[in-house]
């Protein structure tokens, strides 16, 4: 009896040892960057902006989902906010890219789903859109939406994405923490050969810099050779692109959105948004022939706001010169790189599609190999 005790006691202590709970990439003391974390390390700590999910896990084969993020809580349309977009690798749908680029500013909410649902979830932004009080007489909505292909995963010819799944999401956002890992638009992907799905973070800079927040969401669906903190976790696991032994697929995509309280106008929130794709880099993820990686950024500052129901032929702006942009662009790189890690760490292992099976990340592993590079502070 007594022995049997002890075996117990020993196969408890070692399912502590050698397993590891999910957590964030701050609660194992790894810091990355040097700027920083707001409140919430989110892109909710940027003022205004939410953030709202629909999860669709049914059956064995459906693993999808939406998500949605909204600027601020008013009408996207009638007070629109600066935006720009940069294409890092062009393979992939991002629905309302070029009205974008050219006006400067964004007046939908921004919807992330699977690849086969960009036309379902366009239709629901109309519907929100046209529904909103003061949208009466309006004729046109530019509806910004998003993918990844989550079809290992999820059974993505089926399209179940519904508008009311995507009218859900926009409905349910809200401010405060944002969930992550395989929630909405990230509830089927894989990262790095990883489960992957929906991460965030936030940099906040010193109140001599102008004290502004950026925020980062991701839905990371992409390949390549890991890195978390510089250190090669990917190798260190003999689980990358092009190794010998395991040949992980590398095609796939990542949105990256990018949140600021920063008075940038379009053109500055475009080169932010080129720096969220350095810390993408800086994970590891190579941006292959068959990945689309898009990054959107907005201002959420209430100056710079564009009414689309006034007589004023001009408008005056107080923007950040050149000079005073360069704190945003390290906080972008630190945000970006933190998020898609939070992504990998949040995510949990999914069966899905055809029995297929995709393991998460396995901290328990990873925590030591960081140890010993000396990674957790």
């Amino acid at each position: 009896m007594r022995f049997l005790y002890f075996l117990i006691i020993l196969m408890f202590s070692g399912h502590q040892l050698y397993s590891q709970e999910r957590d964030r990439v701050s609660k194992f003391n790894i810091k990355i960057g040097v700027l920083p974390k707001g409140k919430l390390n989110a892109i909710t700590d940027v003022s205004g902006v939410k953030v709202g999910h629909t999860t669709l896990v049914k059956g064995d084969s459906i693993r999808t989902g939406v998500t949605a993020i909204l600027p601020h809580a008013g009408n996207l349309f009638q007070q629109k906010v600066p935006a720009a977009v940069f294409v890092g690798n062009g393979f992939g749908k991002l629905a309302g890219v070029t009205q974008v680029q050219e006006l400067g500013n964004l007046e939908s909410p921004v919807i992330l789903t699977n690849t086969l649902s960009v036309a379902t979830a366009i239709n629901a932004v109309i519907t929100y859109s046209l529904a909103q009080a003061g949208n009466e007489n309006i004729a046109s909505v530019n509806a910004v939406v998003g993918e990844t292909n989550d079809g290992f995963l999820n059974d993505i010819r089926g399209r179940h994405v519904r508008e009311a799944d995507v009218l859900q999401a926009i409905q349910n956002a809200k401010e405060g923490p944002v969930a992550e890992g395989n929630v909405g638009a990230g509830t089927g992907t894989v990262c790095f050969g990883f489960k992957g799905g929906i991460g965030t973070a936030s940099r906040i800079l010193p109140k001599s810099l102008g004290g502004y927040t950026v925020g980062v969401l991701v839905q990371t669906n992409f390949g390549g050779v890991l890195q978390i903190d510089g250190v090669p976790v990917g190798e260190a696991l003999n689980k990358f692109y092009l190794n010998d032994e395991l040949n992980n697929p590398v095609d796939g995509s990542c949105m990256i959105i990018v949140a600021t309280d920063a008075p940038l106008d379009s053109r500055n929130l475009e080169r932010l948004a080129k720096r969220a794709f350095m810390g993408l880099a800086k994970t590891g993820g190579i941006a292959s022939n068959g990945s689309g990686d898009y990054v959107i950024a907005f201002s959420t500052d209430p100056s710079l706001r564009v009414a689309h129901d006034t007589k004023v032929t001009i408008q005056q702006q107080k923007v950040l010169r050149n000079d005073a942009v360069s704190p945003l662009f390290m906080a972008t790189i630190e945000a970006t790189e933190e998020a898609i890690l939070n992504s990998l760490f949040m995510a949990e292992t999914m069966k899905g599609r055809n029995g297929r099976i995709v393991e998460a990340l396995p901290l328990d592993k990873v925590i030591p190999i960081l140890k010993s590079h000396k990674s957790i502070r």
